[in-house]
């Protein structure tokens, strides 16, 4: 007779995150600065601002949009936010930086918004292996807010999870 087979895994009090449960759903576009510069390296302030009068906002709409420059040029701040206060009526959220800053930018507001306190002495582990982008800083942000109340922090999957924090009795 054959014993059965049971699945701890399943039978455990772990509480699994996703972090890729909360990926707010919308177009990334990284806007380039460097495209509204002559030679790409000289802000001209009185064509800078003819683009901005004349540049289809609109297709922003419900956006993420992170505004960087890819050139060497030194651009100044005033350029940046003109951008920004151009898109800001479109889209959901401007920053200044990289497609991965504006993850992590968008990450950080998710993690501030989490109510925690339903994980309160219970056993963490946050997901990995994830489809979509989810940023470093994701993980570092929500295992930072879960330490002080919960029982364990772990990582990956439930069947081969990396132990990172454990509360002391």
């Amino acid at each position: 007779m054959q014993e059965e087979i049971v699945n701890r895994v399943a039978l455990s009090k772990l509480i699994v995150i996703d972090l890729e449960d909360y990926y707010p759903v919308g177009q990334r576009i990284l806007f380039d600065l460097s495209e509204w510069l002559h030679e790409g390296f000289v802000l001209r302030e009185k064509e800078f601002r003819e683009r901005i009068k004349t540049h289809d906002w609109e297709k922003y709409t419900d956006a993420f949009v992170a505004i960087t420059c890819s050139s060497d040029a030194i651009v100044p701040t005033w350029a940046f936010t003109l951008v920004s206060l151009s898109m800001a009526p479109y889209a959901k959220v401007v920053i200044s930086g990289n497609l991965i800053d504006l993850e992590s930018s968008l990450y950080k507001d998710i993690i501030n918004k989490i109510d925690i306190e339903p994980y309160k002495n219970k056993p963490i582990i946050l997901k990995g292996c994830s489809n979509k982008p989810v940023p470093l800083n994701a993980y570092l942000g929500l295992a930072n807010k879960l330490q002080p109340l919960v029982k364990s922090i772990m990582y990956g999957e439930a069947c081969s999870a990396v132990p990172l924090y454990k509360k002391k009795n």
